[in-house]
């Protein structure tokens, strides 16, 4: 568990710093053909279906190379 709150961190401080120095680099995350938006005058829904399957993919995919021994 530590090795994976360790991973968790440092990946997460890469993505702040990728965000703040390049800002375009994660402008399609969210805008993906799955991810269902939703606009009235009153409001809107948003249904990231695509964007999550993504999300979770990756992350089972690191998990599963980090709990290997």
């Amino acid at each position: 568990m530590g090795k994976f709150l360790i991973v968790l961190g440092v990946v997460l401080a890469l993505l702040g710093l990728a965000l703040v120095y390049a800002p375009g680099l994660l402008s399609w995350f969210g805008k993906l053909p799955g991810d269902l938006r939703w606009r009235n005058e009153s409001g809107g829904v948003y249904f990231p279906i695509t964007s999550m399957i993504i999300v979770s993919v990756v992350l089972t995919l690191i998990m599963n190379l980090l709990g290997r021994h």
